[in-house]
């Protein structure tokens, strides 16, 4: 079956026949899957290693091509590069997604100016109510002002004294009551 020799050739990792059944999406068999796995490993295409009870298969790596040093070096250089200029990139995306939810939640020039026409207008009512406040001429004296202050410290003085007196009435009667 060459799918499985591709998938793994193609992925260049271990497998176990389970995983390889599942990510080629179930389109043959397990039973087919493990058979083919076993010709390749006969054929020497695949290599097999048991782990218990468990198989686990990879391409053999003597039928790739062989890459020297010189070239690794350079795709090791240009994955560093790159990797750099990834880092940069994911960098200005979060400054650049910082700086859009930061002008999200601002206010728009013309949500600020329907803000700004109702607070001067708020600011004026308020304004010209205390411009009418200050001019009443109708205003309590400090002596008049004074006068029922203290009528007030009197009455408020006299009702505790009825209250304590009532309360005292009540508990008597109570105690009355439960003695009887």
């Amino acid at each position: 079956m060459p799918a499985v020799l591709d998938y793994l050739v193609k992925q260049n990792r271990p497998y176990s026949a389970v995983d390889i059944h599942s990510n080629l999406h179930k389109a043959y068999g397990k039973t087919a899957v493990i058979k083919a796995l076993e010709t390749l490993a006969e054929e020497g295409k695949v290599k097999e290693k048991t782990y218990g009870k468990q198989k686990v298969y990879v391409a053999d790596q003597s039928h790739f091509p062989t890459v020297d040093d010189a070239k690794l070096k350079e795709m090791d250089t240009k994955i560093a590069a790159m990797t750099q200029k990834l880092r940069g990139c994911e960098e200005r995306q979060k400054r650049l997604e910082t700086e859009l939810r930061d002008l999200s939640s601002s206010l728009t020039t013309e949500e600020a100016r329907k803000q700004l026409t109702e607070l001067t207008t708020q600011c004026q009512q308020l304004v010209e109510k205390l411009s009418g406040l200050k001019s009443n001429k109708n205003s309590v004296s400090p002596e008049d002002r004074q006068k029922v202050m203290a009528a007030r410290t009197k009455y408020v003085k006299e009702w505790k004294k009825r209250k304590r007196m009532v309360c005292s009435i009540f508990n008597l009667h109570k105690k009355i009551v439960i003695s009887e």
